[in-house]
């Protein structure tokens, strides 16, 4: 089972990159199927290129780190 500490720690390693350019991530909820609900903020909110940040950043660094992680969604 997904624990929220221990996302946050890998989130750890992806927050600098997102810090640089002003921007950041919140861990916002973990679903029972494996699905990690994020909140971008900071510069990341009105980025044009955030979606890409999500999926070839975010997701893929907690699904690699991860194998219950099946997706990273963004809310609001």
């Amino acid at each position: 089972m997904l624990k929220v500490e221990t996302l946050r720690e890998t989130l750890k390693h992806v927050r600098p990159y997102l810090q640089r350019d002003g921007g950041d991530v919140e861990l916002v909820r973990i679903t029972d199927d494996g699905i990690v609900e994020v909140r971008l903020v900071g510069s990341c909110v009105s980025c044009p290129m955030s979606m890409m940040t999500l999926r070839a950043g975010i997701e893929r660094s907690l699904m690699i780190a991860h194998a219950e992680v099946k997706r990273v969604e963004r809310v609001k």
